[in-house]
């Protein structure tokens, strides 16, 4: 699998309705209807999109230890072009053609703004492939999602069944069945079989 082979469609679609594109336990990712959709592709197979509406990121990124909770859980409303590599069938079944009424009411004026916003995207994202080689080798069983952030770099969820990783600007978080992780600029919290650590870190 090579990642410069994830290509762009030149078809823009929209959510016919507000969709779930991923839930656990642990977390959902929600996208409004009328949500942009440009598809990626793989040797002419949809691996995923490039979606721009009014979308949610909701994650519970807090660690139980012995001296109580730590941490606070990620709420997101994500107006930016994100990026999303996983199981595509169900969310095909929602998308029809978008018109130029819904790109204007994302800000565009033609089709070729968003392609652009897109392929930056892509571009950007081929650029955090190595740091996540490992855990991106079986994205068709998991997902990948990766969102712009206020630096201009990206933050990435990683998820497989309940394999979670999450890097963002403030915090890296990485939830197994049995183990949990978070590191934060102030300290690094694992938690493990009803056993704790938490290492707090030099300012």
């Amino acid at each position: 699998m090579t990642w410069q082979n994830y290509q762009l469609d030149n078809t823009i679609l929209k959510a016919d309705e507000a969709l779930t594109l991923w839930q656990i336990e642990k977390g959902i990712i929600e996208i409004s209807k009328n949500t942009l959709a440009i598809p990626i592709k793989l040797d002419k197979q949809r691996k995923g999109y490039v979606f721009h509406g009014h979308s949610k990121l909701v994650l519970d990124t807090i660690v139980e230890t012995q001296e109580g909770a730590i941490g606070k859980p990620v709420e997101k409303e994500i107006n930016e072009p994100f990026l999303m590599i996983g199981d595509t069938e169900e969310i095909q079944q929602h998308l029809t053609i978008a018109s130029k009424e819904d790109l204007t009411s994302m800000g565009y004026e033609n089709e070729k703004g968003f392609i652009t916003k897109a392929e930056d995207l892509r571009r950007k994202f081929l650029g955090k492939r190595r740091m996540h080689a490992h855990q991106c080798r079986d994205e068709n069983n998991g997902f990948i999602f990766a969102f712009p952030n206020e630096t201009g770099k990206l933050d990435m969820l990683i998820a497989k069944g309940s394999k979670l990783v999450y890097k963002a600007i403030d915090r890296v978080f990485v939830s197994t069945k049995n183990k949990v992780v978070l590191k934060t600029p102030k300290e690094v919290i694992l938690s493990s079989d009803q056993r704790s650590f938490v290492i707090k870190k030099e300012s």
